[in-house]
């Protein structure tokens, strides 16, 4: 019998909002407290079995990250429901940033802890072949510990580049397997994100920021590219490319301490599938104590 393979992380249109979620030295680099949360209905209304029970993927993430002195750096943390028909995971992860202030930016080294509790509800499968072994036929659950590394370079205003590795261990899951082996397991993922704010000079209420996302388990890789344009820190909009399947249309809007933002994407596969929905809410309290002369002038951070 062979071994199937295929990429577990959550896809996200609006990634820049979720870098806490896939590189634990993002926490504290936005020296603030700062909160986001999203919710992703991906193929929307097109994936229902005959029970009319919902099998696309639907993500919904809460983070939280705040810089500390006294530790030298930043923790931060999150919660995700990563749901993908009858397989549920909610991940817990707890992140610590070591922050080295360079001549040429911040240096974020994090570390993170990862607690997986994934759920197969195996009494809602209808196999072609009869008492298939491997399918459980009721409801299981297991839980695994896993965890992550990055690192961060951030100059306020700038530029920024991460790079960050999740489920290190890639934990296996025993007890959906009769035979006490572990048929599936949390997938390494590799990510490397990076980003440049671009002021028009002649106008420098508009900012455009280009940015890429990659990531990989190495059986398949993900390239994501977005454009951002901002007028006032207070209104955007952008476009976002993932490559050879979606193009994804992005609107925002800032008011004081909070943000909100929309995403849409419009399949490019030559099959017929349906558009994806993405809402990010975020409120970052910026720090007195801890404000630097060089202010973020970009929505991505606040």
């Amino acid at each position: 019998m062979g071994e199937l393979y295929g990429q577990q992380a959550p896809v996200f249109t609006q990634y820049y909002s979720t870098y806490m979620f896939s590189n634990p030295a993002y926490a504290g680099i936005r020296q603030g407290i700062c909160v986001i949360g999203l919710y992703r209905q991906q193929w929307a209304g097109g994936f229902n079995d005959e029970d009319g029970y919902n099998m696309a993927p639907q993500d919904i993430l809460l983070s939280l990250d705040s810089p500390l002195k006294a530790l030298h750096g930043g923790l931060g943390g999150s919660v995700i429901q990563d749901r993908l028909g009858y397989q549920s995971d909610i991940v817990v992860q707890v992140d610590y940033s070591f922050h080295l202030n360079l001549s040429f930016g911040t240096l974020g080294l994090g570390a993170g802890i990862n607690l997986i509790n994934r759920s197969i509800d195996g009494s809602k499968f209808k196999p072609v072949q009869l008492h298939d072994p491997i399918l459980p036929t009721s409801a299981v659950s297991d839980m695994r510990i896993d965890a992550s590394a990055g690192l961060f370079l951030n100059q306020q205003g700038r530029y920024y580049f991460g790079f960050s590795v999740a489920n290190i261990l890639e934990s296996g899951f025993k007890k959906f397997d009769p035979s006490g082996k572990s048929i599936t397991s949390t997938d390494r993922t590799f990510y490397i994100e990076g980003g440049y704010h671009f002021v028009i000079p002649r106008n420098p209420l508009f900012e455009i920021t280009p940015s890429v996302m990659i990531l990989s388990d190495v059986a398949s890789t993900q390239y994501n590219l977005t454009g951002i344009v901002s007028y006032n820190d207070k209104f955007w909009g952008g476009i976002n490319y993932r490559f050879q399947e979606s193009v994804g249309f992005i609107v925002g809007v800032r008011f004081k301490d909070f943000r909100i933002s929309y995403s849409y994407d419009l399949n490019t596969l030559p099959v017929s599938i349906p558009g994806s929905h993405e809402v990010v809410l975020g409120y970052c309290f910026k720090l007195k104590h801890e404000r630097s002369k060089t202010s973020y002038k970009n929505t991505r951070y606040l």
